[in-house]
């Protein structure tokens, strides 16, 4: 009980700093004129956010990275509140992050704005690297379990393979959830019910600074969604998304229990099987589409839903598809 009290704790301690220092955040962003860009080819409702501040996952990135460190460092005066574990996850965010803002720069200000951002091949060739080397400190230094079978209850060994499956985790949910942004509110609703459901696998795993670490990031994400709401002031852009994904598998590797990843964020998945229908359907018919738009969320605003409704719509099955997850989990 005093586990669970501290990590709800935490949620409300990451909140309450992510709201106070929103305001001031989005006073900067609109002062450098920092704004988002919409894609002519999708839905006309969206170009009345045009302009939108957009780098808002810096305002729910720097508090997790200042609570986590400010926490870590109270071990020195004798109170121990978050452990060394969580500074592989944090490290995670933190070099995603960076890669995102690189790419957020690079649409807002770079020379390539009219490619919007990185080139797709440099992007995905760092995140491969970040990948491999955050999957061997999984493997070597922290030993994560390496796939765990809740309904056999049983550990199992995957040698070499769990290198390159750890990686593809990694880099595969981090783009899922860029391609899940775009939506006020979505992916921040999403990713929120992903960490509270992995932490409650954690704090029944008995890994408790991993828990602690996982509601940290939900009350982050609260405060942000605070602001991102429809109408959003404020989008999380791919130094929030990247991030995002990236750790999300971290903390599933880190339980053992990645198996439950797809499920539990069964909608950043989708949306990125969507976008990769879409791709090679268009490659393989010389032009024809599969969906009106891809990621699969645009499409359904084609279809005729609001955006609310397919926001709403979509976290309704998220949160079912994190509800059997962690029933599964606790078998």
């Amino acid at each position: 009980m005093r586990e669970s009290s501290l990590a709800l704790a935490l949620a409300g301690f990451s909140f309450m700093l992510t709201v106070i220092w929103g305001a001031p955040l989005l006073r900067v962003l609109r002062h450098l004129k920092i704004g988002e860009s919409i894609r002519v080819d999708g839905p006309q409702r969206h170009f009345s956010k045009l302009g939108t501040p957009t780098m808002g996952g810096v305002l729910f990135v720097l508090p997790i990275l200042l609570i986590t460190v400010l926490l870590n460092a109270a071990s020195m005066i004798g109170l121990t509140v978050l452990g060394r574990s969580i500074f592989l996850p944090l490290g995670t965010m933190v070099c995603f992050g960076f890669l995102g803002s690189l790419d957020d720069w690079q649409k807002l200000r770079g020379k390539r704005r009219e490619e919007r951002g990185m080139r797709a091949r440099t992007k995905f060739i760092i995140q491969i690297i970040l990948g491999v080397i955050i999957s061997i400190g999984l493997r070597y230094v922290l030993q994560a379990p390496q796939l765990y079978l809740p309904w056999l209850n049983r550990e199992f060994t995957l040698g070499f393979w769990y290198i390159p499956i750890a990686t593809i985790l990694i880099v595969g949910f981090s783009n899922a959830v860029n391609f899940t942004d775009g939506l006020d509110g979505l992916a921040g609703l999403i990713s929120a019910t992903c960490f509270a459901t992995y932490g409650l696998i954690a704090l029944m795993q008995g890994q408790l600074y991993l828990a602690r670490f996982c509601f940290t990031v939900v009350g982050a994400l609260f405060g942000f969604l605070w602001f991102n709401v429809h109408p959003a002031q404020l989008f999380m852009g791919d130094i929030g998304s990247l991030p995002l994904g990236a750790t999300l598998a971290v903390v599933a590797l880190m339980t053992g229990q990645w198996l439950l990843l797809p499920l539990i964020a069964v909608i950043p998945l989708s949306v990125m099987v969507s976008v990769i229908l879409q791709v090679g359907y268009f490659k393989l018919t010389k032009g024809k589409r599969l969906f009106k738009m891809a990621p699969l969320q645009h499409h359904f605003e084609l279809m005729g839903w609001s955006e609310t409704q397919v926001v709403q719509r979509f976290w309704l099955i998220g949160l079912l598809a994190a509800i059997l997850g962690a029933a599964i989990a606790m078998a």
